[in-house]
């Protein structure tokens, strides 16, 4: 079974199956990559708990950044986030974002019970 939640026109926020939980592409205002980063991770947090999960259950992250010179900043968020020995398989690459002012969008695959 496939349980949408929060959908919309496009997309759904959640999608759950089969003990997998996807997370609709997250960006983030703000003016440095750390606030944009952030802002993400905190989205996810609460997507993660609407869905039945938590970060240590994250098992997939795609990261675009607009530019790779944000980098460290990117990393220096994610670091504190992540709990120890949680770490998911993740990817990084450059890309061209849907609005100017945003540096990053992170996609997030995790398990649910």
């Amino acid at each position: 079974m496939i349980e949408r939640i929060e959908t919309g026109e496009r997309s759904s926020k959640i999608v759950k199956h089969n003990g997998v939980v996807y997370l609709t592409g997250q960006v983030a205002d703000g003016d440095t990559i750390e606030v944009q980063v952030q802002t993400c991770l905190d989205k996810i947090d609460a997507l993660l708990i609407k869905a039945g999960s938590s970060r240590k259950n994250i098992l997939r992250v795609t990261v675009w950044l607009v530019d790779m010179d944000d980098f460290a900043g990117l990393n220096s968020v994610w670091n504190a986030w992540v709990p120890a020995g949680h770490a998911p398989a993740r990817a990084c690459v450059n890309a061209k974002l849907a609005r100017t002012e945003l540096k990053v969008e992170f996609m997030v695959d995790a398990a649910y019970e």
